[in-house]
């Protein structure tokens, strides 16, 4: 522990700093053609969701909540194509295809209302003399949901009536297509059944709450987007949430050809989150490419021969040959014969005492903090 501190390297966490984290990372699991686009997508994913405020009573800034940010994957073009989108993709669209697929200005409406006619839960049952009494009964039940339906319209046409503004409802629960006609004749998109996990996001990035109730609703239970629109691939929907006042919560958006290579993309960027999240909470990291493993073995080596003595020495010569295993698979996943390659990093190591770790592409010794390759300090703590 004692040697790791003098190893640590304490630094002011830029985004440089943090780039080359994440290009650490990821460039171990995919190919640096795929992975160093995507440094820079988490590194602005990271920083957006990272709240400013500070927690008083611990006297630091808030944890990181990776969750905040949505890894959304698409089967569509190629791996390369990833993006950051500073807002939310719902995997689902509206359901009346005559209204436009991309507006602009947008007030959104989360709710978690049922609007569509639900038999009840416990068993009943109504009983007519006459077909009138039939049709007045079924009209009442109809007025109970289409009440709820005409308040949304209501607000719509008070907000967006003479502006440029418009109008979305993004429903957790279902929303039947009487009610969608009556929210397409005054132009209102309507999304039903969203996933519980957007109707949390939509409030954290747009602003407004998730609503339980339509009764009382105003402009500020709403929330606010600059530009939402819908793409669609074979019969699946996306609906693109962008351009969002308080971008608490992001999304990632992969693409691949293949299942394969998105189940690749998606590891290799849980672990980049990771990795730069770590950073911010350290504000310290340690030289990576096995140059930290290379240099505590030699320590340890060296520190046995005078502190240690009888069969506790060979306790402390196992314990530092084991930590050479990271080196050595380097070595023998990048092609080259492991024990050449150890045994020349030790000799550069033992010249100037640098941290000096595996050159993957040429398997030479590379000084770990000139070529900017880090590892996170609380992973080798």
């Amino acid at each position: 522990m004692k040697f790791l501190e003098t190893f640590k390297q304490e630094k002011e966490v830029t985004r440089e700093l943090l780039i080359n984290v994440a290009r650490s990372s990821l460039n171990t699991k995919i190919h640096p053609k795929l992975g160093n686009p995507l440094c820079e997508i988490l590194v602005d994913a990271v920083q957006l969701i990272a709240k400013k405020n500070v927690n008083t009573i611990a006297g630091r800034n808030e944890q990181v909540d990776l969750h905040m940010v949505e890894i959304m994957h698409m089967q569509h073009k190629m791996s390369t194509e990833c993006k950051l989108v500073r807002g939310l993709v719902l995997d689902h669209g509206g359901r009346y295809s005559e209204l436009p697929s991309s507006m602009e200005n947008v007030y959104i409406l989360c709710l978690n209302v049922s609007l569509e006619y639900e038999k009840t839960e416990v068993h009943s049952g109504f009983f007519w003399s006459n077909a009138e009494q039939r049709e007045k009964l079924i009209e009442s039940e109809r007025e109970f949901t289409d009440c709820k339906v005409r308040q949304i319209v209501e607000l719509k046409r008070k907000l967006c009536d003479g502006t440029d503004k418009n109008f979305i409802v993004i429903n957790q629960k279902g929303i039947d297509p009487p009610s969608l006609e009556i929210l397409a004749r005054d132009g209102i998109v309507g999304i039903r059944r969203c996933k519980k996990r957007n109707g949390e996001r939509i409030p954290l990035a747009c602003g407004g709450q998730q609503l339980n109730s339509i009764d009382d609703i105003s402009e500020k239970d709403l929330g606010f987007a600059k530009h939402i629109y819908e793409q669609c691939l074979g019969d699946d929907k996306y609906t693109f949430i962008e351009g969002v006042e308080n971008p608490f919560s992001c999304t990632i958006l992969i693409k691949g050809p293949n299942d394969y290579s998105i189940a690749q993309s998606k590891e290799a960027i849980r672990d980049g989150l990771r990795a730069i999240k770590n950073t911010m909470d350290d504000k310290a990291v340690v030289p990576g490419a096995g140059a930290f493993e290379l240099a505590c073995a030699e320590h340890l080596f060296t520190w046995a021969k005078t502190n240690v003595s009888g069969k506790a020495k060979l306790g402390v010569n196992a314990y530092a040959d084991a930590l050479l295993v990271v080196p050595r698979t380097l070595a023998v996943n990048s092609g080259f014969d492991a024990m050449d390659t150890i045994l020349k990093c030790q000799e550069a190591h033992q010249k100037d005492g640098k941290p000096w770790g595996v050159d993957t592409i040429t398997g030479e010794p590379m000084p770990s903090d000139v070529q900017n390759v880090w590892d996170n300090y609380i992973v080798k703590r």
